[in-house]
């Protein structure tokens, strides 16, 4: 597996990105500098998440970038996509891992000390850690562990880490300085009146803390 740019983690919602439409969104989140794309959905409407994983699986293919689908591996295998990301309380990695084989990427959430099992972290190309603050994007999200409880579960996974939850312009620096690989986003960028520009401006942030 070649190395991931995690840096901008955009989290395509589904229902974030409805007004807008998520194909014009991601596009326009592509141009501006994201480095993956993750479709995140419900079991409610299995055609339309296929639909949509298959537009974003032709933006992302032309742009060369990862396109990730959270938590539905049936539909990860049907629309060709690199790689699924699973929960705690979603498929097990090792059983994600034997579906879709040695050659697909697969991000495994960890929200707490005892999420980090060793054995599920062999098995994963990276970790999303959080939530760091508190985040109105996943009603049943874990207590925001804050940004030193977050340096401290980082070094404790030897994986790439990409930070999520409530991560906006604000706090994305200082998120990549508590020892983020990179930072996932979705209403920063799937709400903002002007995406591309919003990932843009993420995107310089996200430099500016490297150097």
């Amino acid at each position: 597996m070649t190395s991931l740019d995690l840096s901008l983690y955009l989290v395509a919602d589904q229902e974030f990105c409805r007004p807008g439409g998520i194909e014009r969104i991601v596009a326009a989140a592509i141009d501006g500098g994201a480095s993956m794309v993750q479709l995140r959905g419900t079991r409610t409407n299995l055609r339309q998440f296929l639909t949509d994983a298959l537009a974003l699986r032709a933006l992302t293919r032309r742009a060369g970038i990862p396109l990730i689908i959270n938590d539905h591996i049936d539909i990860a295998l049907a629309a060709g996509a690199d790689g699924v990301h699973v929960g705690q309380a979603d498929m097990p990695a090792p059983f994600a891992r034997q579906l879709l084989g040695k050659d697909k990427i697969i991000g495994l959430s960890v929200t707490c000390t005892e999420d980090i099992s060793e054995r599920d972290l062999v098995l994963v190309d990276y970790v999303g850690l959080g939530p760091v603050f508190p985040t109105r994007s996943k009603t049943d999200a874990a207590p925001a562990l804050g940004l030193q409880q977050f340096a401290i579960l980082r070094s404790r996974i030897a994986l790439p880490v990409v930070a999520i939850g409530g991560i906006n312009l604000s706090n994305a620096g200082s998120v990549m300085a508590a020892g983020a690989d990179g930072v996932a986003v979705v209403s920063a960028i799937c709400s903002a009146p002007n995406p591309r520009q919003a990932t843009m401006s993420l995107r310089q942030c996200i430099e500016e803390a490297w150097q």
